[in-house]
């Protein structure tokens, strides 16, 4: 079953009857993007939420002709664009796959049908809500307490191959540094 990565993870949140696992196989839908395209621009509603199951994704800003990247998300995570998506409004980020990838989406209507006719399924839509949250803070107090080196050593440990998937600009702007620091900190770091 194509979506069988998916459903094990749902079932490990929150055991699925056989008459919900169903409905979502139903309304899933595999997509596959290439490197550099976009699942969402700046100023569009993100109206799907992706489940990766190959690739490597990112989602990020621009403010004066620069770029800020906010998170990356690899195989097995949720993608969305988390304001947009639960808001239905315009997303101030846009979302770039650095990989070629391979998603199974799902538009909001659907997900939004699946809560009203499965009450149930609302748990795994909390708990997944909370790990975002949980992963926001806890980027954000590491982008206030941490060092840049602490920053970088726990991305690494997120994501070992990050240095092939992302460039060295992307993972700045994510680390809340800039190049020549990563660069200093890169050659006193050995992974």
């Amino acid at each position: 079953m194509i979506s069988s990565p998916l459903i094990q993870r749902i079932n490990h949140v929150a055991p699925l009857s056989k008459e919900l696992e169903e409905c979502i196989v139903a309304s899933l839908k595999e997509e596959e993007f290439c490197k550099r395209d976009l699942l969402l621009k700046e100023g569009q509603i993100a109206r799907q939420i992706y489940f990766i199951q190959k690739g490597f994704c990112r989602a990020f800003y621009s403010k004066e002709d620069k770029e800020y990247t906010t998170w990356f998300m690899g195989e097995g995570d949720i993608m969305i664009s988390v304001y947009s998506f639960f808001t239905q409004r315009p997303s101030v980020e846009s979302i770039e796959v650095l990989q070629d990838a391979t998603f199974l989406s799902m538009s909001w209507q659907q997900l939004q049908k699946i809560y009203h006719d499965f009450p149930e399924f609302n748990l795994f839509g909390r708990i997944i809500t909370e790990q975002y949250y949980i992963k926001s803070e806890e980027r954000a107090i590491a982008l206030r307490t941490l060092s840049a080196k602490d920053r970088y050593e726990n991305l690494l440990k997120t994501y070992p191959n990050i240095l092939q998937k992302a460039s060295l600009g992307q993972i700045a702007s994510h680390l809340g540094m800039n190049l020549e620091t990563l660069s200093r900190i890169r050659a006193k770091v050995v992974f």
